[in-house]
């Protein structure tokens, strides 16, 4: 049959590996959604942000291209939990993708080797051990580099219709991917 296209059904990641890629960018982000009352409303509450929300985790590629939102989960979710959940790194590995990551990521990736590395953090300085010049320059490149997912945020959240979002999981992980679709035609445009 000419002229009729199939919906791909392989994941995300194997997609991206057909077209050339090698790297991926991941982040989690919080949308912030209106607060309801009662105890079973308190798992929307993120600590980091003090406002009730849903988290999403997204891909993206080198340029900020969003290729990937995950499903919603309660605000209080951290980004190496939604990681675990959505087993990224075995779907990076599997693709023969990498993946840049904030701090947020570290632990996800647990290698037997260091040629193993999936998903690569930035360097963590702790009360009792300060960063090095060295691991300084290194953040910053690597902070320069993982500037498309957040600009990929950025033309997401962009979306009026986000400011008046209800803690519905199902609902917003539909509506996300919608916005998703409809960004990368506005983006790409």
């Amino acid at each position: 049959m000419t002229g009729v296209r199939y919906r791909d059904t392989r994941p995300v990641p194997h997609l991206l590996a057909d077209r050339g890629g090698e790297v991926v960018l991941i982040d989690g982000t919080l949308i912030p959604t209106q607060r309801r009352t009662g105890k079973a409303n308190r798992k929307n509450c993120s600590g980091k942000h003090h406002t009730h929300g849903l988290h999403f985790l997204a891909l993206t590629d080198e340029k900020g291209r969003l290729i990937w939102i995950s499903a919603a989960r309660p605000g209080r979710t951290h980004d190496a939990t939604a990681a675990r959940r959505d087993r990224i790194v075995e779907h990076l590995k599997a693709a023969g993708l990498g993946a840049l990551a904030d701090l947020g990521f570290i632990g996800v990736d647990k290698p037997d080797g260091p040629d193993d590395q999936v998903v690569v953090t930035g360097y963590k300085a702790t009360r009792w051990r300060k960063l090095t010049p060295g691991q300084k320059q290194a953040n910053r490149v690597f902070a320069a580099g993982r500037a498309p997912v957040e600009h990929g945020f950025a033309n997401l959240k962009a979306w009026r219709i986000l400011t008046k979002l209800r803690t519905d999981p199902g609902h917003a992980t539909a509506l996300l991917r919608a916005l998703l679709v409809l960004t990368n035609f506005e983006v790409n445009r």
